[in-house]
């Protein structure tokens, strides 16, 4: 996606990082910086180490770690401040600092994103309360790129849907309130689940607070007007297409996350794969040093790296052509100089160098990785689980596959990977009989340990593994009027056809449609968004037939004008009756006069922002998705994807799984 001139977000990194910093200055002379693990991440994507000890920052500790030491007089901690663990260690290592040191050391606390009264209670019965000095840091969106922001809520998942703490509802409402307040309100607000209802209702309510507190009506006002440069915002709760984050990626990006894992931009991986760092080349061209095997090599995974860039989105099926196709230009390139004949050309050769040598490490880099993600997509056991996704999301009788589970559990894989094809049975088929549920959860406790009793509850809680029911009746499409009332299941049966989700022909080299990222399964939730946006090329694709799927490829992807987005769900209340939660479509108004004003000095409103907020987050093959769209759509209107997180679907079992062991029979 192009950058956005309405919403630039690197004017969201730069406020960050001022913020953070004057808050560093505020506290004079050298300091220690205990910060919690979970934001170390985070804080790094918007300013670096080297910054923070030009700000009098001497030595940096996670706070998880409990070894804060007395070399500094000035002791800041940085945390959220929505749980008690938090405030507990602060107030542990302040006390201990307190009874061991000689020096009188002056804390301070920086709450990320607000103080709150849980923090201040645990701190005033720790004693320490009146020892420290507080401060607030507005830390919400964090750019992961220029088209994704996310508040980075690692257990945002967990708490919506397993603890059901809404505090990440309320969170995600500050944030979008930001952006409003500083771009204005969006015009309409389109969304789908109960959790994104709750988040819908609690912006009205916000933006009502917000006019009723403010001393200066005027000003109010003004900042309370339609948005000239945003179209719409399409909230979608992650808990109407569990199925879609359960199934494997199948595009590099998303296949680097499942072998490695990526957070918050960087992936640790094995120096072996991807060489040493650059600063250890030397050292390691020696002979083998045991003590060098096995070492992580943090690895940067942004469009500050023009290769992944290129290639993060692509199915994994042509991944390796294009590295291959980069390095043979890379070698020809290179090869130019010895037919550089004047100055001007070794000239030009030379001040290219540069490129060139970043070009190669990062070709380098990427070679080893795609080399180890080809490695294991071409393994027996990727085989096996991926044609039961396959046939799972395809709506093939679910008991064929029970065999296949089987044998994977007699084969001892590893349990999130079983417990994955479980739950995508149960989200597209509307649950398991009973006597099959019962008979693999024998066989998981048998094979993994009793303790995963405590799993299947978690799984049960969050309704991604059930027994199928009688209630099941609610899955029949029309079956209600309205929104699906609580405990209904998204229908996959119908939506396939409805909406399409199972595409035959796929083009995986030059993509024509959204399910190239699966292989032939276009994730539900980004069909909902092109629902809104892409309404004319939905109708093509679901109401003539199979050979339409090419309908989308050039131009804008089947769009007539910028103001689809204010049409709603028009069109698609049907199919829509058969996915999970309420839906809405609501408009936000101001005063006529100055709306009308403000969309006669902005034009027509072509090329205006649509932003996707995924609720309990999102997939990198959702994002990768909603970029092709965003490409067929340049012109006409440009995407910015908002989440809480990004999602796995190992991450998802990981906050279910019972990390304690009760032993094996």
């Amino acid at each position: 996606m192009a950058p956005h001139p309405g919403i630039d977000t690197e004017l969201i990194k730069a406020k960050a990082r001022k913020d953070l910093l004057d808050l560093l200055e505020g506290v004079r002379g050298k300091k220690n910086l205990v910060i919690e693990k979970s934001l170390a991440g985070p804080v790094g994507i918007f300013v670096k180490f080297s910054t923070l000890q030009d700000y009098g920052v001497d030595k940096v500790f996670f706070l998880e770690n409990d070894n804060v030491d007395a070399s500094q007089r000035n002791i800041i901690f940085l945390a959220r401040g929505e749980k008690a663990s938090q405030p507990i260690a602060i107030a542990e290592q302040i006390r201990r600092l307190q009874k061991s040191s000689s020096i009188e050391h002056e804390f301070s606390v920086v709450w990320v994103p607000r103080r709150t009264l849980v923090c201040n209670k645990i701190l005033e019965d720790a004693g320490v309360l009146g020892d420290i000095s507080v401060e607030e840091f507005p830390l919400y969106f964090i750019p992961l790129e220029h088209d994704v922001l996310s508040l980075t809520l690692e257990d945002s998942f967990g708490d919506l849907y397993l603890r059901r703490d809404p505090t990440t509802i309320f969170l995600a409402a500050q944030a979008l309130m930001l952006i409003q307040q500083n771009y204005g309100l969006f015009p309409r607000i389109i969304g789908k689940g109960d959790n994104a209802r709750r988040l819908m209702e609690l912006l009205f309510r916000m933006r009502s607070e917000a006019l009723a507190g403010n001393s200066n009506p005027s000003s109010s006002k003004i900042a309370m007007m339609p948005s000239a440069s945003i179209e719409s915002l399409i909230i979608i709760d992650r808990e109407i297409d569990f199925a879609t984050v359960l199934l494997t990626p199948l595009t590099y990006e998303g296949l680097i996350d499942e072998l490695f894992g990526i957070k918050d931009n960087q992936a640790e991986i094995d120096s072996s794969i991807v060489g040493p760092a650059p600063g250890t080349q030397a050292s390691s061209t020696n002979q083998a040093n045991p003590q060098q095997q096995g070492l992580k090599r943090k690895i940067q995974l942004d469009s500050s790296d023009k290769l992944y860039e290129q290639v993060r989105d692509t199915n994994i099926a042509i991944s390796g052509r294009l590295l291959n196709k980069v390095a043979r230009r890379l070698e020809s390139d290179y090869e130019s100089r010895h037919v550089a004949k004047s100055t001007s050309e070794l000239r030009d050769f030379v001040n290219k160098l540069p490129g060139y040598q970043s070009e190669q490490q990062s070709l380098k880099i990427h070679t080893g990785i795609a080399g180890e993600v080809m490695k294991y997509t071409q393994s027996d056991l990727f085989s096996r689980v991926l044609e039961v996704q396959q046939n799972l999301a395809e709506g093939n009788d679910p008991a064929s596959q029970h065999d296949a589970i089987e044998e994977l559990i007699a084969r001892a894989i590893p349990l999130p990977t079983v417990l994955r094809l479980l739950c995508l049975e149960s989200c597209v088929s509307g649950g398991l009989r009973p006597k099959e549920l019962d008979h693999f959860k024998r066989l998981i406790l048998h094979a993994y340990g009793y303790q995963h009793l405590l799993t299947f509850d978690a799984l049960e809680k969050m309704l991604l593994l059930h027994a199928r029911t009688a209630a099941n009746v609610l899955l029949l499409p029309n079956a209600i009027a309205g929104g699906a009332p609580a405990g209904a299941k998204t229908n996959y049966a119908y939506l396939r056809k409805a909406l399409r989700l199972i595409v035959e022909e796929v083009n995986e080299q030059d993509p024509n449609d959204i399910a190239y990222v699966y292989s032939g399964y276009a994730p539900l939730s980004v069909r909902l968004v092109q629902c809104v946006i892409q309404k004319q090329y939905l109708y093509t694709i679901t109401k003539a037939g199979p050979g339409n799927a090419g309908a989308m490829t050039g131009g804008g992807g089947g769009s007539t004008s910028s103001s689809t987005a204010a049409q709603g769900w028009h069109g698609f209340e049907d199919a829509l009756k058969s996915v999970r939660g309420e839906t809405f479509n609501r408009v936000q108004k101001g005063e006529e006069q100055a709306s009308k004003a403000r969309h006669m000095l902005s034009g027509a409103g072509v090329g205006r922002t649509v932003l996707v907020m995924f609720l309990g987050g999102i997939s990198f093959t959702e994002i990768a998705a909603l970029r092709f769209i965003a490409q067929r759509e340049e012109g006409v209107r440009r995407l910015l994807v908002c989440t809480t997180d990004v999602v796995s679907g190992n991450g998802i079992m990981e906050v279910a799984i019972e990390k304690g062991d009760f032993g094996k029979v």
